[in-house]
């Protein structure tokens, strides 16, 4: 049988959405409020893998990944989510979102993302969230799965998650010592 044991705390990190960077730079000053300083934050990106987002943010869309400095426990993807939903909400203009805001959770293994809408691959965490495994590290590489968005398993994604992983690594070995 095994044993129950606590695992290691991850990199808590966000995907910011938006057409207007005013409303990108209110959202960053939001969670920085709520997760602490920022560790890093990519170039600003376009984002055209679908239209899906410009009837109600407008268009074009740009995207920054951001990664919080402070390692968090796994269990705090679903607070994380339900926090970013209430920016997106606070930022919205006569009920339509200004920014998108997904948060996610980066291990050793993997990148899980957090999301309100369930799928037969999503597990629930609590009050109306669900996870998905997104990417899966294995053999020195970031692979996606069936389910993973075009856009998370993008060369550009990747390149960036494997930066954070390895700032991730150097964390946790750090804390080990």
């Amino acid at each position: 049988m095994g044993k129950a044991g606590t695992p290691s705390a991850v990199m808590l990190f966000c995907s910011v959405m938006f057409h207007d960077d005013a409303q990108a730079a209110r959202a960053l000053a939001l969670l920085t409020e709520k997760f602490g300083p920022i560790s890093y934050q990519s170039v600003k990106m376009p984002f055209d893998y679908t239209a899906y987002y410009c009837r109600e943010m407008d268009s074009p869309l740009y995207r920054y990944v951001v990664a919080f400095e402070k390692l968090v426990p796994r269990d705090h993807l679903a607070p994380a989510k339900t926090y970013s939903n209430a920016i997106e909400d606070r930022l919205s203009s006569a009920g339509l979102r200004k920014v998108n805001l997904d948060p996610g959770i980066l291990s050793m293994e993997n990148i899980s993302l957090a999301t309100t809408k369930p799928y037969s691959h999503r597990i629930y965490l609590s009050d109306g969230i669900w996870a998905e495994v997104t990417l899966m590290y294995q053999g020195n590489a970031y692979h996606p799965l069936e389910w993973t968005y075009p856009d998370y398993a993008s060369e550009e994604m990747v390149t960036i998650f494997k930066k954070l992983r390895a700032t991730y690594k150097e964390k946790i070995q750090c804390q080990e010592v």
